[in-house]
This record gives C-alpha cells, sequence and structure tokens, in this order.
C-alpha cells in the first residue's frame, strides 16, 4: 500500500502547464511548462527580457497567468496572494537585493516568519502567554540558522552596513528561514565579484545537500548555472528554445544564437 509519504514524493513540487502571461499586446511568456521533482535544482536562463523574471513572478503569486496552470505540490495557486503562495512552500530572492534595511538582521530573519505566527490580534495586544511563547520560539529559531551560516556576529547591524556578498547571503537565509518546499533564486550572484561567485556556488550546492528543499534558479553566470543545475531550460522572447543538461545546453545552436547571433552559431 502506498502511504502519503509516497504519495507526496511522487506529486511535483512545481509544476507548470502551458502557462502564458500577456501584458496588453505584448506576451512576456508564452505555453511554458515546466516540471521539478522533489529536492531538484534546475536553472532557467536567457537573454535580457527573455521572460525568466515574469516566470518567477508568476510562480511566486505577483502575477496571476493569463492561461495555464500553476501547481505548488499539486496545488493551484490561481487567484492566490503571494502571502498564499508562500504558505504552499514557496519562497524566493530578488535580482535587486530586497532586505529591509532598517531593521537589523535579526529581525529581518524574524520578520520573515510572520505566516507562522500562532497568536492573534488580541494576544498580542494583551501579551499573553501564547504570544510570548511564539516570539521565544521564532528568535530562537532565527538566532540558530544564523549561526549555521557564519551570519550570529552580525544579529545586531543594519543590512545595508554588511558586505554585499553577505546581504546576498542573508537574503537567501531569510527566504530558507521560511521552510520552503520551493526555493527560487533569481540572479544570486548579480554584482558579485569572482571569490563570492565561487563562494555562492559553495553555499547554494551545500543548501541543496543540506535542506529538504526543491531550488529552480535563474542566473547570468553561466558558470553558476553549469556547476550546479542538472537540468536547464533555456527562453527567448518569451517561448522556450532548449532545455537539457548543461552540455547540451551550451552547444544548441538556438541558445548560441539568442545569446551571440546567427553569425557565431
Amino acid at each position: 500500500m502506498q502511504t502519503n509519504n509516497t504519495i507526496e514524493e511522487s506529486v511535483p513540487v512545481l509544476e507548470i502547464s502551458d502557462m502564458t502571461q500577456r501584458f496588453g499586446g505584448l506576451t512576456a511568456i508564452a505555453d511554458f511548462s515546466v516540471s521539478l521533482g522533489s529536492n531538484s535544482m534546475a536553472g532557467l536562463i536567457g537573454p535580457n527580457g527573455a521572460g525568466k523574471t515574469t516566470a518567477f513572478n508568476l510562480v511566486s503569486g505577483f502575477y496571476q497567468p493569463t492561461e495555464g496552470e500553476i501547481l505548488i505540490c499539486g496545488k493551484p495557486t490561481a487567484g492566490l496572494k503571494p502571502h498564499k503562495v508562500t504558505a504552499l512552500g514557496v519562497a524566493r530572492t530578488f535580482q535587486n537585493i530586497r532586505l529591509w534595511n532598517q531593521m537589523t538582521v535579526l529581525d529581518n530573519i524574524r520578520v520573515a516568519q510572520h505566516g507562522k505566527l500562532e497568536y492573534g490580534f488580541f494576544q498580542a495586544v494583551l501579551r499573553t502567554g501564547e504570544y510570548f511563547q511564539c516570539e521565544e520560539r521564532i528568535e530562537k529559531e532565527a538566532r540558530e540558522l544564523l549561526e549555521i551560516f557564519e551570519l550570529d556576529k552580525y544579529v545586531d547591524e543594519f543590512p545595508t552596513n554588511l558586505p554585499y556578498g553577505l546581504q546576498r547571503k542573508l537574503e537567501i537565509v531569510r527566504a530558507l528561514s521560511e521552510k520552503p518546499k520551493l526555493l527560487l533564486l533569481d540572479e544570486p550572484a548579480a554584482g558579485l565579484n569572482s571569490a563570492d561567485i565561487q563562494e555562492l556556488i559553495r553555499l547554494i550546492r551545500w543548501i541543496h545537500e543540506t535542506f529538504d528543499v526543491t531550488i529552480w534558479l535563474i542566473e547570468h553566470h553561466m558558470d553558476v548555472m553549469m556547476e550546479l543545475c542538472d537540468d536547464i531550460k533555456v527562453i527567448d522572447f518569451g517561448q522556450t528554445i532548449a532545455e537539457g543538461n548543461a552540455e547540451h545546453v551550451r552547444n544548441h545552436p538556438a541558445v548560441i544564437s539568442a545569446y551571440l547571433g546567427d553569425d557565431n552559431i
């Protein structure tokens, strides 16, 4: 007999079927489909304006697709606001770092867990025992996570005072604090130097090996994608032009044409 755990593992963490997004007369992404299983790591690449971040915005609930269906662990996201999609198990980072710079590093992690609060408005106002117990648990978990990622020495710092590479790391840690089943990383190597990029590669690989999370990655640094991703999908002008392993994608004529022009094929 098939157990519930077996059934859950057989259901893709992310399944997109024939997703299309139009903005007026512009089709940003068309007939896009992908299926990501449990604890997998895949990549999405394409030239600037290809529709990559649009795909992430659709999965995370910032947009609703014009056509098609998105399922998170078998559950449709149609009509759900971003915080409801997050509750299904989706967390993300952004191409441009979005940290709360007026909050400390610790509070950036604590506030990201607001969706898991076990008390209501009146418990917070009256400062009940339930309120304090929940807040103590959240702070304990936040401190433990920062210690794991060697950010515990910065708990009282504001993110804007951290080096750029550590800000990137903090944003990833904040996303992980939500205990996602699907982690969307939108160009995490943007703005990093070569040494920081190598550290980022090690970090993402370690996260994938240590946490039970599926990772979907957008990145322009091809060495990052080639080292990390087992499967890569390539889009251009919203259309899927290639998909497969790193070697297949690297040598695909349509990919070379999209990035370098037909004369370089």
